[in-house]
């Protein structure tokens, strides 16, 4: 917008422009004093004097008004306004009631200048200012009533806006700063995504790599098996990554379960999995997909971790007490503490255990994992009915 708002400091010459042309509108009200110069009956050097004075206070009001915003102390503001109080008061007793309009600007100038808390003040004490010499100066009465209010509502008037536009600057940070967020939150889910995505794919194509490595020799057919098993993870890969950006992938447990078990087999580790996934007929995707993406990164931890030879994975429907919940159980008899230090040190969670907590989290799930007995143990359980709210019977 090349306008500029009361409270709001000019920010190039075309918005200087549009804020003196908006504040000389009102300059039209110092008819009165200009009038009482031309045709007041005043002597030559009353005039001078007067018109001097008129220009004095008209160039130290629009000075307040400019620097206005550019972070003035409240003590600077003040004496400035005391500057204009005190000019009005010199004029409007020495030239006559025609000047009491004066006080009138000082007023607004208090509301656009001052915060709320000082402009509550000043505003009443300018009016009473007004007030005392205008019961001072000869016919000042009659002045006094069609002043007093203008004086009060201008300068009010002028503070509501002030604090209006404070409170749309606070508005628009505010929005910024939520659009900030929502930006990091998509980057980190799409952080999450990828790691969880190309740590399993990878592992399973080195594993699969180093496997055809060794059969190519002796076994040239079974090695050409797993180029042509490499070349449809690396392709499946970059369709997952592609999906997984634009926000659309949800890998489903069946599926999940078939790769578990090609990528064990691979990595010559006994998988024992079951051969059906239960009923997932009333199960929400998004529970659904944070199980599928704790399976995967549960397999691909054992995989590249655990040293371990078995693997088993359990799926299971269970009634509790908060109703129906789906339980993920992963057990390997590796080293004990693959799982934890998969990707973190010194035995603290890891990216891969971190993600996946927010994600069962996010659907009202939890996930516990460390060592078992002789090998690792990771449990993920989330629910397998939708979530909802608790409505309180209120009062």
């Amino acid at each position: 917008m090349s306008g500029v708002g009361i409270g709001q400091r000019p920010q190039n010459g075309r918005q200087r422009a549009m804020k003196f042309l908006w504040t000389g509108i009102w300059l039209a009200y110092l008819s009165a004093p200009v009038t009482d110069l031309l045709h007041g009956g005043h002597s030559a050097g009353v005039r001078l004097l007067g018109w001097i004075g008129l220009a004095a206070f008209v160039a130290w009001y629009f000075v307040l008004i400019f620097r206005t915003g550019r972070g003035e102390t409240n003590r600077l503001v003040l004496g400035s306004l005391a500057v204009l109080a005190a000019q009005s008061t010199v004029l409007a007793l020495t030239l006559g009631r025609e000047w009491l309009v004066l006080f009138v600007y000082v007023s607004v100038a208090s509301g656009a200048a001052l915060p709320l808390r000082l402009a509550r003040l000043t505003i009443p004490a300018c009016s009473a200012l007004l007030t005392a010499v205008a019961l001072s100066v000869p016919g000042g009465e009659a002045y006094l009533a069609s002043l007093l209010l203008p004086a009060l509502l201008g300068g009010f008037s002028m503070a509501g806006v002030r604090e209006l536009i404070h409170t749309t600057r606070e508005l628009r940070e505010a929005r910024a700063t939520v659009a900030q967020l929502a930006a990091n939150e998509e980057r980190l889910r799409l952080a999450r995504d990828l790691h969880d995505l190309l740590g399993h794919s990878l592992s399973l194509i080195t594993l699969k790599s180093e496997l055809a490595g060794r059969m190519l020799p002796d076994r040239p057919e079974e090695a050409a098996r797993q180029v042509a098993d490499i070349e449809q993870v690396s392709r499946q890969a970059l369709v997952d990554v592609r999906e997984a950006v634009t926000g659309y992938r949800r890998p489903r447990l069946a599926t999940e379960l078939a790769g578990a078990r090609d990528a064990l087999t691979a990595a010559g580790i006994t998988a024992e999995l079951p051969d059906a996934v239960p009923d997932l007929t009333d199960v929400p995707d998004d529970t659904e997909s944070a199980l599928a993406w704790a399976l995967r990164e549960a397999v691909t931890n054992v995989v590249r971790h655990s040293g371990a030879h078995r693997c088993s994975v359990d799926l299971v429907r269970r009634q509790t007490l908060d109703g129906p919940a789906l339980e993920l159980t992963v057990d390997d008899d590796g080293k004990g503490v693959g799982g934890i230090q998969a990707d973190g040190a010194g035995g603290s969670p890891g990216t891969g255990l971190t993600g996946l907590t927010e994600r069962l989290e996010k659907v009202g799930g939890t996930l516990d994992a460390g060592p078992a007995g002789h090998g690792f143990r990771l449990v993920a359980r989330a629910p397998a009915a939708p979530v909802t709210p608790d409505i309180g019977s209120g009062a």
